[in-house]
Formats: structure tokens, sequence, C-alpha cells
């Protein structure tokens, strides 16, 4: 075999591993795939945090509703905002039904990401969603719990930086739970239609 044909097969089975990992990450780490039920994978646990309101908040405090939870942060430039205005999106087309479903925003920037700044960022989504930061040790807590990888990009200055995170709208049970998860190419109708399975 030629050497240039050596490394056209290598480069071919690397890109088989590298497909075969991706899917290996969505169905057995996260589970079935976007809207689908992944019952019985550990996302999800306890967090403290504080509200936009500067009301501290527990994981226990909303028992009893669905939720969607999404981590991000008031700087990011696209991803962030698009998420949340599809889960703003979703719950609207919920009707009365969404009062059973609870948005939820975490920050993975609590340096920036003050209870005021969360405020007047939160104001521009859906009006029941709470936008929940923190110290670092507690946002990097509730990250872990929920599986979220995050860190500031290498590259910008002190003050104007972007931070690297997952984007998954993870939708949990009335228990607290992990039911499914969406992706950032999920509409606000394939959100809207997996919860409705749930309420």
């Amino acid at each position: 075999m030629s050497p240039a044909a050596r490394r056209g097969l290598i480069v071919f089975v690397a890109g088989l591993l590298l497909l075969a990992g991706a899917f290996a990450f969505d169905h057995w780490w996260l589970g079935a795939g976007d809207g689908n039920s992944g019952l019985g994978v550990a996302i999800g646990g306890p967090f403290t945090l504080v509200d936009q309101n500067g009301v501290v908040r527990h994981d226990s405090d909303f028992r009893g509703e669905l939720l969607l939870v999404y981590f991000g942060y008031t700087f990011c430039p696209d991803a962030c905002p698009t998420a949340l205005q599809t889960m703003s999106s979703a719950l609207d087309e919920l009707g009365d039904r969404a009062t059973g479903v609870q948005p939820i925003f975490i920050t993975v920037d609590p340096e920036r990401d003050t209870v005021q700044q969360m405020k007047l960022y939160a104001a521009n989504f859906h009006p029941r969603l709470v936008a929940l930061t923190g110290s670092a040790e507690q946002t990097v807590a509730a990250a872990r719990a929920y599986r979220i990888y995050f860190q500031k990009a290498p590259h910008g200055d002190e003050a104007d930086y972007l931070v690297d995170h997952s984007s998954f709208v993870y939708l949990m049970g009335r228990d607290g739970r992990y039911l499914a998860h969406f992706g950032p190419d999920a509409t606000a109708g394939a959100m809207a239609a997996a919860i409705k399975k749930y309420l």
C-alpha cells in the first residue's frame, strides 16, 4: 500500500471513530436524542443559586413542575438568546398548559452575570423565566450535576471574553429527574410536542 493510500485509510478510520464517538455521546451519555426520553440518565441534581430578584433558590423549590433548564450566559452572542427564545416560543405554543412548566436559565459566567444583569437579560424572554446565578463554586456544582461543559475562551481581554459551553435544553420531570434534551437545532414546535407527552 502506498504512503498516500495509507494516510487516506488512516483519515477515513479516524473519521469513523469520531462519528461513532459522537453517536455514543448522544445515545449513552445524554440519552436517546433530541426530545426523546432518556429515563435513568444521571443528569440533574441539587443546586443552590440566586434568582434575578435576589432570592436564594434550591432545586427542591421546583418539585412538582416540569422544568426546561438551559445553561449559558448573558454576554453570549448567539446560542444562548436563540435557545432561550426557542424555550419561550415553545411555552407560548403550549398556551395555558405552559403553567405546568418552569423555564430556568443558569449562568456559566457568574463573574459578569450579577443578579442585576440577570434581571435585565431575563426580561427579554418568557415572563416566567427564572434566571439563576451564584458563586463560581455554586455554578460549577450545578453545571457538573447537569453534565454541562464550560470554559472561558482562550482569546479576548479580561472584560470582553466568550465562554465555550454545552448548548442543550433539558426537560426535567416533576421529581427532578431527566426526561429529554434538545440540541441547538431543535424547533419550538418539536420542544412543545415533547413537553406535551409529560403534561
